[in-house]
């Protein structure tokens, strides 16, 4: 059994975490599979607003579904998130994102 077969068995076990959410959102999105992988990084993120690795994750797999408007929000969000735990690294690379984002679309 692989790590998502393994993840999605610990989440129908009914664990239910911010952290299995995320875990499992990101070998999705590793994985290519960007529509399931948005789902469970959403759940991450409401269940625990301030995880900002979660944020980041989600305004990745937002942004590769072409949804930059959404994926601004989750990055500003995650900056946010970033800054009340004092990740200043996520911050970073959220703003980073971030401005990549606002760029294209100011080019659009």
């Amino acid at each position: 059994m692989g790590m998502i077969e393994n993840l999605e068995a610990m989440l129908a076990s009914g664990q239910d975490n911010a952290l299995l959410r995320f875990s499992l959102g990101s070998a999705l999105l590793k994985n290519g599979d960007v529509e399931q992988a948005v789902g469970h990084l959403a759940e991450a993120v409401r269940q625990d607003p301030d995880y900002s690795a979660a944020w980041k994750g989600y305004g990745k797999a937002l942004q590769s579904l072409g949804e930059t408007e959404a994926a601004m929000r989750a990055y500003e969000s995650g900056i946010a998130a970033a800054g009340r735990k004092g990740d200043k690294q996520a911050a970073k690379e959220m703003q980073v994102f971030l401005r990549r984002l606002q760029k294209a679309a100011d080019g659009q």
